[in-house]
């Protein structure tokens, strides 16, 4: 089963904000010996929401989705995603306690009463409108859920809310899944190659290990190091140590200089 995540937002887009979401994913993923298999950003297009969750939710992925629930004007994801699945907007029972707790925590925190019927407080029960049958995702930070449909779980665009709650659907969902699949990576640093110089050796160690894949990362060096590349190899551990033996081997053929990492 591969993982995805879906970046929501205009100010990641516009350079306003630089994403957190990506190399958290890849760390909480790693943790549990998971990995990332792909990610993609969108802006705050309704349609252009709806099309990337009406492809990814025909698919067999297990989705996280960050961004664009909350009821302001430019969060569209909750009405896209029930776009998506053709399923109206609803609002969760569930969903709505919490709005309402946290309403009440936040009015009490600043000594005041609340009016849970006021116009302002009325409209906050929007962000517990999801799609007919969502389950929740509970938000330790502030109470304010997210919401799963299938294999698909949005969370809010704010790190200290989506983090945790990413982390809680892994455990609460797929612990199954965990460190199931034997993973292994090493690498080292060549100095003085041409990339294309090595690309035959990468071919035949990916032909000769089909449980490998082969990669380089080229390098114009800096202050503090040389040109070099950094090749290396990864996927199922046995066939790793093999094929890393067989790199160096072939690199010492051809005289290359190489550190290993």
């Amino acid at each position: 089963m591969a993982f995805g995540l879906i970046i929501i937002g205009d100010e990641i887009l516009s350079g306003k904000r630089s994403d957190k979401h990506l190399p958290k994913v890849i760390e909480l993923l790693a943790e549990r010996g998971l990995q990332l298999a792909w990610a993609e950003v969108v802006g705050d297009d309704p349609a252009r929401i709806t099309a990337v969750l009406k492809r990814t939710l025909a698919g067999p992925d297990v989705v996280f989705s960050c961004g664009g629930i909350g009821a302001t004007p430019d969060d569209h994801t909750r009405q896209c995603a029930a776009a998506a699945l053709g399923v109206p907007l609803e609002l969760h029972p569930d969903g709505k306690r919490l709005v309402q707790e946290r309403i009440l925590d936040s009015a009490r925190d600043e000594g005041v009463d609340a009016d849970l019927a006021s116009p302002d407080n009325l409209h906050r029960l929007k962000m517990a409108e999801f799609p007919q049958g969502a389950a929740l995702i509970p938000n330790p930070y502030n109470k304010i859920p997210g919401f799963t449909v299938g294999h698909h779980h949005f969370v809010p665009g704010f790190p200290v809310m989506a983090w945790p709650m990413i982390a809680w659907v892994l455990d609460a969902h797929y612990a199954d899944l965990f460190h199931k699949v034997a993973h292994a990576e090493r690498a080292l640093l060549v100095y003085g190659q041409a990339e294309s110089a090595l690309t035959p050796l990468m071919e035949q160690l990916e032909t000769r290990y089909p449980g490998v894949r082969v990669f380089s990362l080229p390098s114009v060096g800096d202050a503090q190091t040389r040109r070099h590349i950094e090749l290396g190899a990864k996927g199922e551990p046995d066939q790793v140590a093999a094929a890393f033996a067989d790199m160096t081997a072939e690199l010492d053929r051809l005289g290359a200089e190489y550190q290993p990492l």
